[in-house]
């Protein structure tokens, strides 16, 4: 027969004396309500005056001197200071000087402290037990491997344990890795579920970044690339508010029994030896084994399972990276040194770009609507913008160029704008070299240049250059070739002869004409 020991004999007798009923006194001593129930009736048997009772069964504390009762706590007066000063988080040793300062307590300290410690009782947290249908729930976490040889520095280091557990038959997944990120967070998502065969209709999480970017109660914000993952698998994430790990009790005690049984004092070379291990146990003894709640086999409930979950997609998910920018006064964003045409997006707008292995997608930044898709550039500077979308009304800097092109002739106003209706914003690398070349050299050299360019339908930079290179230098050599100078007029020469000759010349015309006779109207016609 058990022996119960004298001390918890005295603090059952003085519960049943305050009147506290049987199975509050069972809650606090621990004490089984039979037990109490045979001290009540042997203390009701001795006498009320009997404090604690005495049988050949149960040790008794000896009886408490006649006389001495049960009086209240000196602080009973004071509970409402005591209780708000506790409520601030305060210790007994603050709350018994401010009771001597202030309140005129004349007690010991250690009343303060036992009263305290009656405030601070914790009652037990209540947790319910979660159930949920067929293939509806999975849970996922990180937990830590068993040490491993990492191969860069030589040295046994543990790795991160990735486990997704179906929260039905309790059946695992399980991988090591070195690093976690987004997308390494997302393809552990993807093995899972082809592992498993379908995927469930929820998905527990913490708020890890990989998972969880804005930890919210009501509305929190994912991991576009983990989004888009899930979305991609019809599946819907459910992440469990911070600070509760019990809401996915199941992984965590997947992990617990893994570092526990199946990973506790091992060591492995290499991560696929370790990944290689733990599929081993998970399907000879993890699976096999018959779960303490369920009291069914693990792998009897994954089959039942298997068939309600949902299907798999064809083919796997895309991985992209996703990042913003700025449109350009050409319509165009600039990803990886090249141009990508981004219309309907306003300029000067923020828009969201998705890049795939082999090309990316232009989304708004708000409402996440595709607006363009393009093919990933061929090589760095190259321009992804289509004829169609090169014109559009100049701003002020195209302006200022066809101004200065003006300032130069109209032929060269004439090629630049030609250029910039065919080109687009695109086109003002070539404009800025002609306008450019005035600088350098005599505008009416650029200006004759661009006028025979014009006319041999050649609308090309280096070859305005080089005609104005060539017109140059032949200005040049001209410079050296001697220069026929001008004759001054003079009025005395040899091969001039005197006036008065040229007088006598016309005096004998018109005596000569004044002699001739006078046309008659019948020689007229």
């Amino acid at each position: 027969m058990n022996v119960l020991k004298p001390h918890k004999k005295t603090t059952i007798a003085t519960l049943i004396e305050r009147g506290l009923s049987q199975r509050e006194i069972e809650r606090i001593s621990g004490v089984n309500r039979r037990t109490i129930r045979a001290i009540q009736q042997e203390m009701a048997a001795r006498g009320a005056n009997c404090s604690t009772p005495s049988t050949g069964s149960i040790q008794s504390a000896p009886p408490r001197p006649p006389g001495r009762k049960w009086s209240p706590s000196a602080c009973e007066p004071h509970r409402a200071f005591i209780e708000a000063q506790v409520l601030l988080r305060r210790n007994a040793t603050a709350i018994y000087q401010d009771l001597v300062d202030h309140h005129g307590f004349t007690a010991a300290y250690a009343s303060v402290k036992r009263f305290v410690r009656t405030l601070k009782r914790v009652e037990p947290e209540q947790f319910d037990r979660l159930e949920f249908g067929i293939a509806e729930e999975c849970q996922v976490d990180y937990g830590e491997g068993a040490p491993t040889l990492d191969p860069k520095t030589g040295r046994y280091r543990k790795p991160r344990l990735f486990v997704m557990t179906l929260r039905y038959s309790r059946r695992s997944f399980r991988r090591v890795v070195w690093q976690s990120g987004q997308e390494i967070w997302a393809q552990l998502h993807e093995q899972a579920w082809r592992y498993f065969g379908g995927c469930t209709r929820y998905v527990v999480l913490d708020n890890l970044r990989e998972g969880v970017i804005k930890p919210d109660l009501y509305e929190p914000q994912l991991n576009p690339v983990y989004g888009a993952v899930l979305a991609h698998y019809g599946v819907i994430a459910d992440p469990a508010r911070v600070k509760d790990p019990n809401r996915k009790g199941a992984v965590e005690n997947a992990i617990q029994h893994t570092q526990s049984t199946a990973l506790k004092g091992r060591r492995f070379d290499s991560l696929e030896e370790q990944n290689a291990h733990l599929e081993h146990w998970e399907t000879r003894w993890a699976a096999t084994r018959i779960h303490g709640t369920a009291r069914r086999q693990v792998e009897a409930l994954f089959q039942e399972e298997r068939s309600a979950l949902l299907p798999l997609p064809l083919q796997g998910f895309a991985y992209f990276t996703e990042f913003e920018r700025t449109v350009a006064d050409d319509t165009c964003i600039r990803v990886d040194h090249s141009s990508y045409a981004a219309r309907p997006a306003r300029i000067g707008s923020q828009v969201l770009v998705r890049q795939f292995e082999h090309h990316l997608e232009i989304r708004d930044r708000h409402s996440q609507q595709l607006l363009r898709t393009h093919a990933r550039a061929p090589r760095p500077g190259s321009v992804i913008l289509p004829d169609g979308e090169r014109l559009f009304n100049p701003s002020r800097e195209t302006r200022r160029i066809l101004a200065q092109a003006a300032d130069i002739g109209p032929s060269a106003a004439r090629l630049c704008q030609d250029l910039f209706e065919r080109d687009g914003r695109v086109g003002q690398r070539r404009l800025w070299g002609i306008v450019g070349l005035a600088r350098k050299y005599p505008r009416r050299l650029v200006e004759r240049a661009c006028a025979m360019a014009l006319r041999e339908g050649v609308q090309s930079y280096l070859h305005i250059k080089a005609l104005t290179e060539r017109l140059f230098s032949d200005a040049l050599a001209g410079m050296d070739e001697p220069i026929q100078g001008e004759l001054l007029l003079t009025q005395a020469d040899p091969l001039i002869r005197d006036g008065e000759d040229y007088a006598d010349l016309f005096t004998r015309g018109a005596q000569q004409s004044a002699a001739l006779p006078s046309p008659t109207q019948e020689d007229t016609p």
